[in-house]
């Protein structure tokens, strides 16, 4: 018999084992609503927070949460660089992505790195305990609508590198031109690229493929 949630929680209040959650991101008022809301639970306990990729490592070294909550987008080397450092550390690390970004792209970068769940901070009132207790009972946890664009793109050839720094030169505004001045190619060669790069996004121009490659995660904006 599959036990519920509600029950599994009262099991471990009982048992007084709480789970212990590290909260990271760089918004303390996002930090501190996690709080409120992770606090009011009997089985777990916020241990620490985390504003940087850094600090993160040091915090998670420091206490070693059952759970860490992990934002992406933080200033410096940001959190994929923290969970791939945090997994090195320690391979039985269970962590959560926090991102305001649906991005299958994004979310597979988050997963391939050692993120056992990614949560968009949209849904985070609905979603987030039930998050906490799944990983923690070692069950992954993906959204539905994130679970779809991966599956969707899974047989999608992927952008190369080159690609998507080509990508992400023409958000920042700028030419052909000016892109192969800063990539010390031809111009030729940079058409080339975007001509592959349209047929793997399924775009026609150059600002379809920039929007298309943002909501996928695939750049930053």
């Amino acid at each position: 018999m599959i036990e519920s949630a509600t029950a599994q929680t009262s099991r471990e209040a009982n048992t007084g084992r709480c789970i212990r959650v590290l909260i990271v991101d760089d918004h303390p008022m996002l930090r501190e609503g996690v709080r409120a809301v992770v606090d009011m639970q009997p089985d777990m306990n916020v241990v620490g927070e985390a504003a940087t990729a850094e600090e993160a490592v040091a915090k998670f070294d420091e206490l070693q949460p059952d759970i860490t909550l992990m934002d992406l987008q933080m200033p410096g080397v940001g959190g994929l660089r923290a969970i791939e450092n945090i997994r090195q550390r320690c391979s039985e690390a269970r962590i959560i992505v926090l991102t305001t970004f649906a991005g299958d792209a994004q979310a597979l970068h988050a997963l391939r790195a050692g993120a056992s769940g990614f949560l968009l901070k949209c849904s985070l009132r609905r979603d987030l305990l039930d998050a906490i207790r799944n990983v923690y009972a070692g069950r992954p946890h993906l959204q539905p609508e994130i679970a779809t664009d991966i599956a969707l793109h899974a047989i999608d050839e992927p952008l190369t590198s080159r690609e998507i720094e080509i990508l992400q030169l023409i958000a920042g505004g700028n030419a052909n031109k000016q892109i192969a001045r800063v990539l010390g190619v031809s111009e030729d060669t940079v058409k080339s690229h975007l001509k592959n790069i349209f047929s793997k996004l399924y775009v026609n121009d150059r600002t379809h493929a920039v929007t298309v490659a943002a909501k996928r995660g695939i750049i930053d904006l």
